[in-house]
């Protein structure tokens, strides 16, 4: 199996000069954890994370209320905490491959890249659900009698 048959096509994306209160309602209101940050023809020159936000978040050092938290986040562009050296991957790599990726580089998520353009994000999600199919079919077979040889 390949990245492009499991990974996200709709991706949600950021500008760096978009402010961190819109990352956070789209992480909240998403449910979303990672967001590649494009130029305008696509190209990935960064990425936020939840752990990113969380950095940025001095409010729970400050006790700021959610609307002080709100102010404080439309201040700070996402270029100040996004990461950007983003490590990518093809959608005609293996599965394996991008699993084996995001554990050795312990990340959650990478964004799928083809002619230099962002076309969709594999994560860890994604590969638990791949996986969860695969123990399906695997106990299935398991249940299934043996035929005579």
């Amino acid at each position: 199996m390949l990245v492009r048959d499991l990974m996200t096509r709709d991706v949600k994306t950021l500008l760096a000069v978009d402010r961190l209160d819109v990352v956070d309602d789209l992480m909240r209101l998403g449910r979303i954890r990672h967001l590649p940050v494009v130029t305008a023809d696509a190209r990935v020159v960064g990425i936020v994370s939840q752990r990113d936000l969380f950095r940025a978040a001095v409010s729970s050092v400050l006790e700021f209320d959610r609307g002080a938290e709100r102010d404080w986040f439309a201040k700070i562009p996402v270029a100040t905490v996004m990461t950007t050296d983003v490590i990518t991957i093809a959608p005609d790599a293996p599965i394996r491959a991008a699993v084996e990726l995001m554990l050795a580089r312990r990340i959650g998520c990478l964004p799928v890249v083809e002619d230099g353009r962002l076309v969709g994000l594999v994560g860890e999600t994604d590969c638990l659900r791949h996986l969860a199919h695969v123990l399906a079919i695997y106990e299935t077979r398991d249940a299934l009698p043996e035929l005579p040889g």
